[in-house]
């Protein structure tokens, strides 16, 4: 009878241990974390309604770079799972019955999923695009085109394809993801920046803070209260062991809505450090840790601005506007440094290996940032009653589906001149031979 009782009990123990885990997974994160009114109704507008604009507005054309829908692990990951996973069914005891529950648990994934676009994934681009399209109706309305990029990345692709369903057949293109533009230079051009390859991507100390939070005390004491939960010795466990295990509580979530077992091992202390360390990975290789990490995205962010100013030009000259809907679904890793770039998100302290602590309220929150489904959108606006023919041309930026303030105006609408005059500097001084390409003499 004990036994049972204790079975009957184990999932209900590991949904009180992982509450309030969500919010801390980084990247790994379920958008719904960001946007909670969707959990119980996907296609919901929420409480964001767009800010109320000058009489007489109508969008000309809206911007969106994406963050693909949740994936799976990649096949790096499902090995060092597979690998902890292993070593407790050889090692698991009844009488440690964390170790046993997760001994028991079944090991699912596989290397072939590397990545991969979950089922949950194509829902949430489906839902994101039904949502946008109620959002802006006059620009995805019948007839209206849809240009559609992506990285060559199979769960982009099939990102892109998702989202152009969810539009249903007024927009949609057919089913087939070759009609997909595949644009790497744009959507990877992290891997196309020789500075940031050589700089960062493949230089083994520019990790030294993140390495160094590994190696810390908050670290520390986690790997400890995990190797005591799974009854093995701390020295067979490190914080990347520590990180998957954490790491598939979360993969769980987003793919399957589940409380893993996994999840048990953490409290919301623990996750929080964990998120920190997320944080930290994301901030020294994507983020304000070194300049090249957001220089990189010039590329896009002039790209960006190359078709807004178009937009405007064919307004001014009455033509239709020849590409209205502009959707590129690329990754975290595009995201981020490009809203670097911008500005926003910036810490006044950097955030290191022993400033955990101060950073407890840090702006820089990978997960609030950059979830799965992230969305960035630009809404160029055309003012047919402005006072001014500066004030003809309006633009608003959402993060996720809500407004975000110019750092230039702290308000949720810019003139598009104004927008422009704020970022000049990065408009006219980020050229591809000085930003990406190592000078011949490095090294």
């Amino acid at each position: 009878m004990a036994p049972r009782r204790a079975a009957c009990l184990l999932p209900l123990l590991v949904a009180v241990a992982s509450a309030g885990l969500g919010g801390y997974f980084g990247t790994k994160s379920r958008y719904e974390e960001v946007n909670p009114h969707l959990a119980e109704d996907p296609l919901s507008l929420g409480p964001h309604a767009a800010a109320q604009l000058p009489a007489a507005c109508a969008p000309l054309q809206l911007r969106a770079v994406l963050r693909h829908g949740t994936r799976y692990p990649t096949a790096g990951q499902i090995r060092r799972l597979a690998e902890l996973h292993g070593r407790l069914r050889r090692a698991a005891a009844p009488s440690c019955p964390a170790a046993a529950a997760l001994a028991a648990w079944p090991m699912w994934y596989e290397e072939s999923l590397d990545g991969r676009l979950a089922p949950r994934g194509r829902r949430d681009m489906e839902h994101l695009a039904r949502r946008l399209a109620a959002r802006f109706p006059a620009l995805f309305a019948a007839r209206r085109r849809l240009a559609l990029a992506s990285s060559s990345k199979h769960r982009c692709l099939q990102s892109g394809a998702a989202f152009r369903r969810g539009l249903g057949p007024s927009l949609s293109l057919g089913a087939d993801e070759t009609e997909i533009e595949v644009n790497d230079a744009l959507m990877r051009f992290f891997d196309h920046c020789d500075k940031f390859v050589a700089f960062v991507e493949d230089n083994d100390t520019a990790m030294y803070q993140v390495n160094a939070f590994k190696e810390g005390p908050e670290m520390r004491k986690v790997l400890e209260k995990v190797a005591s939960a799974l009854c093995l010795p701390a020295s067979e466990l490190n914080a990347d062991l520590v990180q998957v295990a954490f790491l598939t509580c979360s993969y769980e979530l987003a793919i399957k809505n589940v409380t893993s077992p996994w999840c048990s091992l953490f409290s919301e202390e623990d996750a929080k450090v964990l998120e920190y360390l997320n944080d930290l990975k994301q901030y020294w290789k994507r983020g304000y840790g070194y300049d090249i990490n957001s220089r990189s995205s010039c590329i896009l962010f002039q790209d960006i601005f190359q078709q807004l100013d178009k937009a405007v030009d064919e307004s001014r000259s009455s033509k239709p506007i020849s590409s209205p809907l502009i959707v590129q679904v690329g990754h975290a890793e595009t995201l981020q440094p490009l809203l670097a770039l911008m500005g926003f998100f910036k810490d006044a302290e950097p955030l290191q290996a022993n400033n955990y602590i101060r950073q407890a309220h840090r702006k820089f929150r990978s997960g609030r940032i950059v979830p799965y489904a992230a969305n960035l959108v630009f809404v160029l606006y055309h003012c047919d009653q402005a006072k001014t023919s500066k004030e003809e041309y309006q633009v608003q930026m959402l993060l996720n589906e809500k407004l975000m303030l110019f750092h230039h105006s702290n308000e949720t609408i810019s003139t598009y001149t104004d927008l422009k005059s704020y970022y000049k500097d990065i408009l006219q001084n980020c050229h591809f031979e000085e930003e990406y390409v190592v000078n011949k003499h490095f090294g």
